[in-house]
């Protein structure tokens, strides 16, 4: 999927992200594994504030996503606070990196955008391709529970100061899917200019990630609640999962 006109109001559609606490958790789960992060790739790193809040906090960062708007959005936002971080655009499943890294994070649900398990276990593989033994992988992901039961079927709208989004599910019980219809209607001269998008999620069970990590490599260290260190719930919504490149490949 790609990010055209959403890239623009991204930002102001998830003003309820937490981005400072997200960091924050971050390093306390390199801190828990006694992990030093060293070079670090933020995937699929969308507008970059997560890269930002990063960087503040002294780490060795870059960004990389697919979507050159989104990119675009991240590249003004760290000039902006004279943040100097590299951001490239390429695709997680064709990851091609110009040397290893310690690190990967990859955060708000990137993972159950890409086009079904055979993408997915593509991503990991790249990532396994350049992640130093012992690294750690750190990723969250929309849970089962949270494409059946709160996306689901469901219509979300949100009203900005400089959009109206009108945004439309629906769940596909096969495989788990969403396909998210979003309608963005933009002020302009006393009218609303309407621009449309279409995103498509994939959720996975804890299991089919695991075993997918495992084909890249790694090997899961743990896998929490979202911004916690509790067990996962039947009705956790986003799951957070450390894995390690495991030392025997």
């Amino acid at each position: 999927m790609a990010y055209g006109v959403f890239a623009e109001f991204y930002d102001s559609l998830t003003e309820n992200v937490d981005y400072k606490a997200k960091a924050e958790y971050i390093c306390k789960i390199c801190e828990k594994f006694s992990h030093e992060p060293g070079c670090v790739l933020d995937l699929a790193c969308g507008t970059g504030t997560l890269t930002a809040e990063l960087k503040k906090r002294g780490w060795d960062i870059y960004g990389a996503d697919s979507s050159v708007e989104m990119l675009t959005q991240a590249q003004q936002k760290c000039a902006e606070q004279d943040l100097d971080i590299l951001f490239l655009r390429q695709k997680m499943q064709s990851l091609d990196l110009y040397g290893t890294i310690n690190t990967c994070v990859c955060t708000l649900d990137s993972i159950n955008h890409l086009d079904g398990s055979i993408q997915v276990q593509k991503a990991f593989d790249r990532v396994g391709a350049f992640t130093e033994k012992d690294g750690l992988f750190i990723f969250d992901v929309n849970t089962v529970y949270k494409h059946r039961n709160i996306l689901a079927d469901n219509t979300f709208v949100f009203d900005t100061d400089n959009v109206f989004c009108v945004w439309q599910n629906t769940y596909n019980d096969k495989d788990n899917s969403v396909d998210m219809e979003l309608d963005f209607f933009i002020p302009e001269n006393d009218v609303y200019i309407r621009s449309s998008e279409y995103i498509k999620e994939y959720a996975y069970t804890e299991e089919q990630i695991t075993q997918m990590l495992n084909k890249s490599g790694f090997v899961v260290l743990a896998v929490y609640d979202d911004l916690s260190f509790d067990s996962i719930k039947e009705d956790s919504q986003r799951l957070t999962f450390v894995a390690k490149k495991n030392n025997s490949e």
